[in-house]
């Protein structure tokens, strides 16, 4: 895939099964997180809210993937979890045919946010 300028861009490169997965989640992400910007970082989507990141969301062969969730994240939700592949750093697998129920993202969404409150404030360059 050609380096994406922005996440529309990346979307529209992505095939129909898993744009539709992702543009979904984009949706719940936005939604969950007023105030939230895309970027593209690493070149994958990504959201950021109040200066730093939130997620990042990205499109493979087998399966999509949103990260970093993070462990204390996956440690809290394992039941809700169950049937998803997530790994020890916070990546949190899913294919196109089983997206990540809408609640379960907003509910990842709160806990970055909250998590990203608890760290310092970002210094201006």
């Amino acid at each position: 895939m050609k380096k994406a300028a922005t996440v529309g861009e990346y979307l529209r490169a992505v095939p129909a099964k898993q744009r539709a997965a992702l543009r979904k989640v984009r949706k719940i992400i936005r939604a969950a997180a007023p105030g939230s910007v895309e970027a593209i970082s690493y070149g994958i989507p990504a959201i950021k809210h109040r200066g730093r990141m939130l997620l990042y969301f990205a499109a493979f062969k087998q399966h999509n993937s949103v990260y970093p969730v993070g462990k204390a994240f996956i440690a809290a939700h394992r039941d809700e979890l169950e049937g998803y592949y997530t790994s020890g750093k916070g990546t949190l697998r899913f294919p196109a045919e089983k997206p990540l129920p809408a609640a379960l993202l907003k509910k990842l969404v709160k806990w970055r946010i909250k998590d990203n409150a608890k760290r310092a404030p970002r210094r201006p360059l």
